[in-house]
């Protein structure tokens, strides 16, 4: 069985610049497992701790959500086109900027240091600061 998966830019660091893989599975479960054994750690990057599909990737067979043909249970065939995307929102690709911002540590301590500085002025002062900018 010889399904075709598209990859998304960020991910195909994973694929060796790849943009489309071949893979094999009964369902998208067996698939990903299929190119997480060819490009280890993809498997990873689309997949929950609860092993669930992150809910910043979005995932189409054939052009059809996954979500509407049982996630990760959907039932592949030969032949088939798997698309992974990066989900958008709020103008920025969030698996780009929660993949970029969780591997440097330096960056969620600006984050948190930001965080503490917007909670110590209170409400009033950080909408004056908001608007400041």
């Amino acid at each position: 069985m010889s399904i075709d998966v598209r990859v998304p830019t960020i991910l195909r660091s994973y694929t060796g610049g790849a943009k489309a893989v071949q893979g094999s599975g009964e369902t998208l479960a067996d698939l990903l497992t299929d190119l997480d054994r060819q490009y280890p750690g993809l498997k990873g990057r689309l997949i929950t701790e609860e092993g669930a599909l992150h809910r910043f990737v979005n995932v189409y067979v054939n052009d059809e959500d996954v979500r509407f043909l049982g996630a990760l249970d959907a039932k592949l065939n030969d032949g088939d086109s798997v698309t992974i995307l990066p989900a958008v929102a709020g103008g920025a690709f969030a698996f780009a900027a929660m993949s970029a911002i969780s591997q440097h540590g330096a960056a969620m301590s600006a984050i948190s240091q930001h965080g503490a500085a917007m909670s110590a002025m209170g409400p009033q002062g950080a909408a004056a600061y908001a608007l400041r900018r």
